[in-house]
């Protein structure tokens, strides 16, 4: 059992990073002024995201267990105590959040104009439920943070989403309501086989082959949908189109991995006996997602829906990576998460930047942009090929990483890994074409109309694509960013896989 190791700076630094948002969020209702309050989400989350910076610069990269740990009894009647800490795969994934939430902010500058404290306030409850997720270390605390999301999301949907935005949301809610039943029903049989809620400690049992294919299952299933993988996927086109852009990048940058994390976590952290006999299953739905979410993406014509798609097929790629049983396969999961929350994070800001231009998603309305937006075409075709794997991007390594992981292990798993990384070429660079170069067609009046008055990118917009541009080339060409963070705790969890 890894202990915890309470190498923090002298202050309760994941309460901290779970307390600002709450106060945020408690806070700006009592701000008067529209341009007040713009300022004060995006003090908060910049606040937030400065005060994570020690999970990078102290985090000790040697060391498999928790740290920055915190435990203080809560519910001692009932072994229910607040424990929280971080490893590796946690850090990352609550750097990734901290990062995505200013910029959430920063798109949304104009974009929302009603009711924009309530606004502020679900995006503040919104990252504080996303953090608690990553850095919770007793199940029922992490559970209440995984559903404690539910209800901002679907907010976010439901108020600011476009004009499907009861379907979407309520589909979006029911949805993952539902997977999250199943994830309850593991946690309380875990409760009740060991007695204990605390994740460290659970982690000492081996548990018996039924128990194990119990937990297994169930969290599979809840996660599966949060991924999501085919067919659980539904849920995510529909809000994806209707959610506003800072909706938009949460559900992708963030909001997809708490499945990826729960993969780690649950199935193969807690059961790794069952992950390994499921491996091949899991591989096989893994690979599904990847060619038919790149199938679906490669036949739309809405940049929304394209990129919701596309979503799915990433995905598959960070799932295949978790279930290739290796260190490398797992390490290229866990960096295709962050590869994924940024590049996909900026092709949803550049699509919410088009939207406020010209008032339409269709790659037929916002063609030809070439001349008339140099700096956002640019920004645009660096995401996009971040999305598609091409060298020198974040995507790349990440995605080459786990297609030499899945050769190891299969050379089939290998070529069809390899087929989904063509036809996300195939898609993505048919929107950069038609973006830039492609003519209007003349029965696209619309389209003709709204480039008369078209304009580039202005400085904020071209400061929040910089920044995930930024990203996006530091890890393609430095990926041990994140490798050397989450080596020891992925090396741990793979040696419970074979032990």
């Amino acid at each position: 059992m890894p202990s915890l190791l309470f190498n923090n700076p002298g202050y309760p630094l994941l309460s901290m990073l779970l307390c600002l948002p709450l106060a945020g969020a408690a806070l700006a209702p009592f701000v008067r002024h529209q341009k007040s309050l713009r300022l004060f989400g995006l003090v908060v989350t910049v606040a937030t995201l400065c005060s994570s910076i020690p999970l990078y610069t102290e985090f000790d990269r040697a060391f498999a267990g928790f740290q920055f740990a915190e435990h203080y009894s809560w519910l001692s009647v009932l072994g229910i105590d607040y424990v929280v800490g971080v490893d590796g795969i946690s850090a990352v994934l609550v750097l990734l959040t901290t990062l995505l939430m200013p910029l959430c902010m920063l798109c949304s500058w104009r974009e929302v104009q009603e009711r924009l404290a309530e606004f502020i306030v679900v995006l503040l409850l919104m990252e504080a439920a996303l953090i608690g997720v990553f850095i919770s270390l007793n199940i029922v605390l992490f559970y209440v943070f995984w559903e404690g999301m539910l209800i901002p999301m679907y907010l976010l949907i439901a108020i600011w989403g476009g004009p499907r935005r009861d379907y979407a949301s309520v589909k979006f809610f029911v949805y993952t309501f539902a997977g999250s039943i199943f994830l309850l029903f593991a946690l309380i049989a875990l409760y009740v086989a060991t007695g204990t809620c605390n994740y460290p400690d659970l982690l000492s049992y081996r548990f018996n082959p039924r128990m194990q294919w119990l937990v297994f299952v169930c969290c599979a299933i809840a996660c599966a949908v949060k991924t999501p993988l085919y067919p659980l996927h539904t849920w995510l086109p529909a809000a994806h189109v209707e959610a506003p852009t800072a909706g938009s990048v949460i559900l992708a940058g963030v909001l997809l991995k708490m499945g990826g994390y729960g993969f780690l976590r649950f199935c193969i952290g807690l059961a790794p006996h069952a992950a390994q006999s499921a491996a091949p299953l899991m591989t096989a739905v893994a690979l599904v997602a990847i060619l038919i979410g790149g199938c679906l993406a490669l036949g739309q014509d809405d940049l929304k829906r394209l990129i919701a798609y596309s979503s799915i097929a990433h995905m598959g790629f960070v799932v295949l990576g978790m279930f290739m049983v290796s260190v490398r396969g797992t390490q290229a999961g866990v960096l295709q998460m962050v590869n994924h929350g940024i590049s996909t994070s900026a092709l949803f800001i550049c699509v919410g930047m088009l939207y406020e231009r010209t008032h339409s998603r269709l790659l037929a309305d916002n063609c030809a942009l070439g001349s008339s937006m140099p700096r956002f075409v640019t920004l645009f075709t660096l995401a996009a090929c971040s999305s598609f794997g091409f060298p020198g991007t974040n995507g790349f390594i990440g995605e080459f990483l786990v297609i030499i992981a899945a050769f190891e292990k299969n050379i089939v798993l290998g070529a069809c890994a390899v087929c989904g990384v063509l036809v996300a070429a195939a898609y993505m660079l048919r929107a950069v074409q038609k973006i830039i170069w492609a003519d209007r067609p003349g029965n696209h009046q619309h389209g003709a109309a709204i480039h008369k008055v078209l304009s580039d990118i202005n400085i904020r917009e071209v400061f929040v694509l910089a920044v995930l541009a930024g990203g996006i080339v530091l890890i393609g060409f430095r990926p041990s960013v994140v490798l050397d963070m989450t080596s020891a705790s992925v090396t741990m969890l793979v040696q419970r896989l074979s032990g």
